[in-house]
C-alpha cells in the first residue's frame, strides 16, 4: 500500500535522521553518555520451561517452535532462514527458562549465552539493534539482571554493564526517530524500565510514566485495541507492558492511572478478539500465538466480561458457546497498516473447544516469498470477485443487533471494479449451535464476475458428503458434526491450508460457493450442530 506523499516524506525525514545518528562518527558517543549502571530486576510473568533450559545446553534450541540444532556452535554464528526464530534468539525472551535455577552450571551457561552475543553484536549492527528487538532485548536482560550479574567476574559484570548502557543509550536517540509507531513505542516502554532499575538518581521515572502514556494512547483507539488491529502485535506490547506496569502504579500520578487503564483495556481487546477454541483470530499479521505465554500475560489482567461487541473493525458474536469473529476490512492509518490483511467480510468460528472455519494466516517465517499470497482475500473465509482482493476502507459498514446475535458487514471495495456492493448478514441461532449467512449483492453499477464464498476449515475438520445430496457434514476432531446447506450458488471443495507456528502450515480442506455476480443476488447459507 503506497503512504500518502506527507507520511512518505516525514518516514524519509525520520530515515534520515536516524541513518545519520547511527554513524561511527556518533555512535561513539553512545558508550560515553551511557555509563549508568543498573540492578534490581523487573518482573517476569511468563512461564519457564527446565526443559529447554536442558536442550539448550545441548545446543538444540526449540525458539518460536522451530527446532535448530547448533552443532556446539554458538546459536548466534549460525545463519538460520526463519525470521521468527532469529528475533527469538535476539530477544533474549529464552532467558526467562533460566528464571528461578539454583545450579551454578545453568546460570553460567546463561551468562556465557549474553557474553557471546555481546562479543558478536555489541556494537551497533542495523539488523540486530533495530529499535523493537533493541528494547525486547533490554526488557529482558532487565528482567534477569542477577542471573546475568550474580557469580560474573567484575570484568563481565562490567562488560554486561556497559552494553545494556548503549543499548539503552540507542533507544534514547533513536525512538523519537522511529517512523514506525510500534518502534516508538517499545522504546518507550524498555526506556520506563531501565529508568527503574537505574541505580542512583531516578527522578525521571515520572516523565517516562508521561511519555509512554502518551505514545500509547496515540496508538489504542478508544476499546484498548492497537490501530494496527493485529493481535499478534497486541500480545507483544502486554508481554512487556505487564513488567511495567508496577511502575506506573507507584508513581501515584494521573498518566500513571491513566496507564494502567490503558493496560487493562487492552487485556480486554486482546480477549475480545480470542475465539473459544482459546486462539486469536487469524487476522491482519495474527496467527499461531504461544498459547502458555496468551495464558499467563491474559491471567494478569482484569476479570473477562465476554459478550457480542464491536471492536476496531472487527465484529464479535457470542451466544452459547460459539464465538464468530468477522473483519469489516478496515484499514488502518498511515505507518500502521504494515500487517494489513485483505480480509473484509471474511470470519473465524470457533464452538466449545473447537475452531470450525477460519483462514489461512499469514505466511509460516520460513516461507516468506509467500507473505503477499496469505494476505489475499482468497486465504481468507469471505467473499471474492474474480479472485481479487476488495479495496479496503477507512470507514466500512458494520453493524449490530446484540438482541438478535446479528452481525451485518459491507464493503464496497469491488464496487468501481465489479459493480456491487458486497453484504454480510451473519446470526447466531439456538445458542450458538446454528450459523446462518446471507451474501448479497447490491448493484451500484453494472454487476460482472465472478462471486466465491470461501469456508477455510479447521485443521482436523473432515468433510463428508454422498454424491448427488444438497448438503456436507463436518466431523470435528472431538467427534461432533455439523451440517452445512446452501442455496443461491454452486458447491465444490477445494485445499487449503492454515498456519502453524509448529510444522509450518496445516493442510486442510475449504468449501467453496460460486455463483455469477448479478444485482440483488443473495447466496444463503447455514452451518448447524447435529445432536447426537
Amino acid at each position: 500500500m503506497a503512504l500518502p506523499l506527507p507520511q512518505a516524506l516525514r518516514r524519509f525525514a525520520l530515515g534520515l535522521a536516524d541513518t545519520v545518528v547511527t554513524l561511527p562518527i556518533l555512535r561513539w558517543t553512545w558508550r560515553g553518555l551511557a555509563d549508568d549502571a543498573f540492578a534490581g530486576e523487573l518482573p517476569e510473568f511468563r512461564p519457564a520451561d527446565r526443559e529447554a533450559v536442558r536442550d539448550m545446553m545441548s545446543g538444540r534450541y526449540l525458539l518460536a517452535s522451530k527446532l535448530i540444532e547448533t552443532g556446539g556452535a554458538s546459536p548466534f554464528s549460525l545463519d538460520v532462514d526463519h525470521l521468527d526464530w532469529w528475533l527469538n534468539l535476539h530477544g533474549f525472551s529464552w532467558l526467562r527458562h533460566f528464571h528461578d535455577l539454583r545450579d551454578p552450571g545453568e546460570k553460567r551457561f546463561a551468562r556465557m549465552l549474553v557474553l557471546d552475543w555481546i562479543g558478536r553484536e555489541g556494537s551497533f549492527q542495523h539488523d540486530t539493534w533495530t529499535p523493537t528487538l533493541t528494547a525486547q532485548r533490554v526488557l529482558n536482560w532487565l528482567r534477569h539482571l542477577p542471573l546475568l550479574l550474580d557469580g560474573a567476574t567484575p570484568p563481565e559484570a562490567k562488560t554486561v554493564q556497559r552494553v545494556l548502557g548503549a543499548q539503552i543509550q540507542s533507544l534514547k536517540i533513536r525512538g523519537p526517530l522511529s517512523s514506525d509507531p510500534a518502534d516508538a513505542l517499545f522504546a518507550a516502554i524498555a526506556l520506563l524500565g531501565a529508568e527503574h532499575c537505574e541505580q542512583g538518581d531516578k527522578t525521571d521515572v515520572p516523565g517516562k510514566v508521561e511519555r509512554l502514556n502518551a505514545i500509547l494512547a496515540s496508538q489504542l483507539d478508544a476499546d484498548g485495541l492497537h490501530k494496527s488491529r493485529n493481535p499478534r502485535l497486541q500480545l507483544q506490547l502486554l508481554v512487556d507492558l505487564v513488567s511495567i506496569r508496577r511502575i506506573a502504579a507507584g508513581v501515584k500520578s494521573e498518566a500513571g492511572n491513566e496507564l494502567g487503564a490503558q493496560i487493562d483495556r487492552m487485556h480486554e481487546a486482546l480477549d475480545a478478539l480470542t475465539l473459544s477454541s482459546g486462539e486469536p483470530a487469524y487476522f491482519n499479521g495474527c496467527g499461531h500465538l504461544p498459547h502458555d505465554v496468551l495464558i499467563a500475560i491474559q491471567a494478569n489482567g482484569p476479570g473477562r466480561r465476554r459478550r457480542s461487541m464491536l471492536l476496531g473493525g472487527y465484529g464479535i458474536l457470542r451466544d452459547g458457546d460459539a464465538v464468530v469473529i468477522a473483519d469489516s476490512g478496515l484499514v488502518p492509518g498511515p505507518g500502521l497498516a504494515a500487517d494489513l490483511h485483505s480480509s473484509a467480510l471474511a470470519f473465524e468460528f470457533s464452538h466449545g473447544s473447537e475452531l470450525i472455519l477460519g483462514s489461512c494466516g499469514p505466511a509460516p517465517a520460513d516461507l516468506p516469498d509467500s507473505k503477499a499470497l496469505f494476505r489475499q482475500g482468497v486465504a481468507h473465509s469471505g467473499p471474492t470477485i474474480d479472485a481479487e482482493d476488495a479495496i479496503g476502507s477507512s470507514t466500512p459498514v458494520l453493524k449490530l443487533d446484540t438482541a438478535d446475535h446479528l452481525l451485518t458487514l459491507a464493503t464496497s471495495g469491488y464496487a468501481k471494479r465489479f459493480g456491487v456492493t458486497l453484504e454480510r448478514n451473519l446470526t447466531l441461532l439456538s445458542e450458538g449451535t446454528t450459523l446462518v449467512g446471507q451474501d448479497r449483492m447490491l448493484a451500484s453499477g453494472t454487476p460482472s464476475g465472478l462471486l466465491a464464498i470461501r469456508f477455510h476449515l479447521a485443521p482436523g475438520v473432515m468433510v463428508r458428503r454422498n454424491r448427488g445430496e444438497g448438503i456436507v457434514r463436518l466431523v470435528l476432531p472431538n467427534g461432533a458434526v455439523w451440517s452445512f446447506l446452501w442455496e443461491g450458488a454452486q458447491f465444490r471443495e477445494e485445499e487449503s491450508v492454515r498456519q502453524s507456528a509448529y510444522v509450518g502450515f496445516h493442510k486442510t480442506r475449504q468449501l467453496v460457493l460460486e455463483a455469477d455476480v448479478a444485482a440483488d443476488a443473495e447466496v444463503a447459507w447455514i452451518f448447524t450442530l447435529e445432536q447426537a
